[in-house]
């Protein structure tokens, strides 16, 4: 199975949540977005741990089952449509997050996640931690 991980799921395996340490431990590809990686260094930068952090997330995206994808024009084109759907219901959700499920959608990998939000992008696949 591949998947993708969301920012918070990262999180959450990172706090050895049994529920996303499991799910993560069926994977035989784990993704993990440029959006997302730029998402944690924001985190690291504004929690003063950035050198401690990112010596983890190099750990993480050192390991053999980790990829970072690169962006496409499939991608891309399922953000606009995904952005464009959501603006004309009223239901917007953050940027970054529709630019997470195109790609995932993309990638043809499950998002995991704790945002629910995500349930309002039509089509796509994800787990909740």
């Amino acid at each position: 199975m591949k998947v993708i991980l969301d920012t918070s799921a990262y999180v959450a395996f990172k706090l050895n949540l049994k529920s996303a340490v499991d799910f993560l431990m069926t994977a035989h590809v784990i993704y993990l977005s440029p959006i997302v990686i730029g998402e944690l260094m924001f985190g690291f930068h504004t929690n003063g741990r950035f050198k401690e952090n990112m010596a983890d997330l190099d750990l993480f995206l050192a390991h053999e089952l980790v990829a970072v994808p690169r962006f496409g024009k499939i991608t891309a084109d399922r953000y606009s449509r995904i952005a464009y759907q959501l603006k004309a219901q009223g239901t917007p959700i953050p940027t970054n997050d529709i630019w997470i499920g195109a790609q995932s959608m993309e990638l043809g990998a499950e998002l995991l996640t704790s945002d629910r939000h995500f349930e309002k992008i039509p089509g796509l696949v994800y787990t909740l931690v």
